[in-house]
């Protein structure tokens, strides 16, 4: 896990996605352009929540979100994701 100077406000929540897979189950390896986008990922940094609702996510936890959920960024060459909790369906 990274160490990133982004501190998301409200009920917003930074994820770092987890890699896509390289091979399928049975070995074969998977082009740059079918790869899917990775639906999993760590969340690096955690928002203070909304006034009558706490966050439920802490820095640390791997959590699954949905495919197209969140907004793209790059921080020192490394890609996050920022996105509501809601747009988090569980953790792991």
């Amino acid at each position: 896990m990274s160490k990133v100077n982004i501190q998301p406000l409200a009920d917003r929540v930074l994820v770092e996605p987890a890699a896509a897979e390289e091979k399928t189950a049975s070995g074969l390896y998977i082009p740059d352009t079918a790869k899917e986008k990775p639906q999993k990922g760590t969340v690096v940094a955690v928002g203070n929540g909304k006034k009558d609702e706490p966050m439920t996510v802490k820095v640390g936890d791997t959590v699954l979100y949905g495919k197209y959920s969140g907004t793209e960024l790059s921080v020192d060459g490394v890609d996050y994701l920022i996105m509501r909790e809601a747009d988090i369906f569980a953790i792991l």
